[in-house]
């Protein structure tokens, strides 16, 4: 279900709440309309992506998914800049 993005942001190995801190960060250097891909390792990012999408106006979560690397789980959230 890979998506289509702009900017690639590598998050793995941080814990929450760093890796949407840095999300939050990067989503600002978009422009309107471009995807952020964010790849973290942190299981609590898959709520915490889904909070900030649900309560930001500036940002749409256009989707998730958990990719299994070397018995590892990693997720990885695409979100828009809408405003």
């Amino acid at each position: 279900m890979s998506q289509p993005f702009d900017k690639l942001l590598d998050a793995r190995g941080l814990n929450c709440p760093m890796p949407l801190v840095n999300a939050r960060k990067e989503i600002g250097k978009l422009e309107l309309g471009q995807v952020l891909k964010v790849v973290a390792t942190d299981r609590g990012s898959v709520a915490d992506f889904q909070g900030w999408a649900k309560v930001a106006k500036n940002v749409e979560l256009v989707g998730q998914e958990t990719e299994s690397t070397d018995g590892a789980n990693v997720y990885v959230h695409y979100v828009k800049r809408t405003a």
